[in-house]
């Protein structure tokens, strides 16, 4: 078993839209595309990915900010691994690398949101070390009131 964790380059973000699509089924694909396409190429957010052999079977956004409570920060966002790889230790590999890689960036802390009804994901993070100091709290503009 060959593990590899590197950046995906923003001309292969749309590689990453069959994993995506298991914990975002809301978002029409169009518009899936065309955020994705806008997101790599702001300075603050990359894609990385867990490779098993050539094929991707994780990925997590990071986006890197500076807040007044914590210093220079990164957000993991859209972490996924594909659910036939659950189970093998490769959550915490895939973490480990992402902490010695934002951390040779500057990064002071890390922090993330997870959605209420996974609890599967609260316990790995707990086990990670994460502690919950507050809610994220979302507010639709667009005129449809819809969140996708």
């Amino acid at each position: 078993m060959n593990i590899n964790i590197k950046p995906i380059p923003a001309k292969d973000i749309l590689s990453i839209i069959p994993l995506l699509r298991k914990i975002n089924s809301k978002t029409p694909d169009s518009i899936l595309e065309k955020r994705l396409l806008e997101m790599v190429k702001l300075p603050h957010y990359e894609c990385i990915g867990l490779y098993l052999d050539e094929e991707l079977i994780g990925i997590s956004g990071l986006w890197y900010s500076t807040r007044h409570y914590i210093g220079k920060s990164v957000e993991p966002d859209h972490v996924v691994i594909d659910e036939n790889h659950r189970n093998k230790g490769l959550g915490n590999t895939f973490f480990k690398w992402i902490y010695e890689h934002t951390k040779s960036k500057g990064c002071e802390g890390i922090e993330l949101n997870t959605f209420v009804e996974n609890r599967k994901s609260h316990k790995f993070y707990y086990n990670e070390g994460f502690e919950i100091f507050g809610f994220h709290m979302l507010k639709v503009l667009r005129e449809d009131q819809k969140f996708y």
